[in-house]
């Protein structure tokens, strides 16, 4: 017991430098370069190990359920210090301290895990399309593939597609009559050459598969793939909470994959969020 305390002690005292590294500094107002590298959580897996407090102070130690430090409480608090970005986002105090107390409660704390459902991944991408390049935003997610996992696009959005299909409704709906098999349904003609909106003659739920329509026009190499401009993940893990993680290349010790955007749900709000997302509004 002795030598677990002491070694608490030894790993909140290296966090709470590191921490005060990546605030405000030292009295004279100097940061010391050699905790930057420390500071910053320069890998996503990192920030999970991190949230959940699997890994020392200095990143150079892995924690297992073995060990006595893993998740351990306080070593945890130290790091959700250091997981938000706290330079552009803007994040309430008072909103982050309840989301925080949230995944300390002693009764029932809450952990990211990375192989559960409730988290994916958002990529803007750029694309040649018809002589132009276009902006593509494409979820991706995991699922279990032989002894491991894979990431497989799940939906995408792209902005040439938008307004493809415009499916009216009402009155301005055309329709075929409810007596076309009495004809043989020869008067199909009004819907697959008069008419502009062939659309208006699907199922009242119809909505259109944007990433098949996506992959068929990459298969006829009418899209080609240009770069990635932006990678954030979403997370639903925590209940009743969303966040979403980005990263952030600039000086300074709040760097890296940090938490850039942070809501607390109320009933509804989680299936609303994933629509805007997925762009389904």
């Amino acid at each position: 017991m002795r030598i677990t305390l002491m070694l608490t002690a030894i790993f909140l005292i290296a966090l709470s430098t590191l921490v005060s590294a990546q605030g405000l500094g030292s009295a004279s107002g100097t940061i010391k370069d050699d905790g930057r590298l420390a500071a910053s959580t320069k890998q996503l897996n990192q920030f999970f190990r991190r949230f959940n407090a699997e890994e020392s102070p200095d990143g150079n130690t892995r924690f297992y359920p073995q060990d006595s430090l893993y998740r351990n409480r306080e070593l945890r608090k130290g790091f959700l210090q250091i997981v938000f970005d706290k330079e552009t986002s803007g994040i309430p105090t008072e909103l982050k301290d309840q989301f925080v107390n949230t995944i300390l409660s002693d009764n029932y704390p809450q952990y990211l895990n990375f192989h559960r459902e409730g988290w994916f991944s958002e990529v803007q991408a750029d694309f040649f399309y018809k002589g132009k390049r276009e902006r593509a935003s494409i979820i991706f997610k995991l699922q279990p593939q032989g002894l491991g996992y894979e990431w497989i696009i799940d939906a995408i959005s792209f902005p040439p597609f938008k307004n493809l299909f415009n499916k009216p409704e009402g009155n301005e709906k055309d329709f075929l009559h409810p007596l076309s098999h009495e004809l043989g349904f020869m008067n199909l003609r009004r819907a697959f050459e008069d008419s502009k909106l062939p659309e208006s003659f699907t199922r009242s739920s119809f909505k259109p598969d944007f990433l098949t329509l996506f992959l068929y026009e990459m298969k006829q190499n009418n899209i080609r793939f240009a770069t990635v401009t932006d990678v954030k993940f979403h997370f639903f893990q925590v209940e009743g909470w969303y966040f979403e993680v980005s990263q952030f290349n600039r000086p300074g010790f709040n760097t890296g994959w940090l938490i850039s955007s942070l809501v607390k749900l109320s009933p509804g709000d989680k299936e609303s969020l994933q629509k805007y997302i997925y762009d389904q509004q």
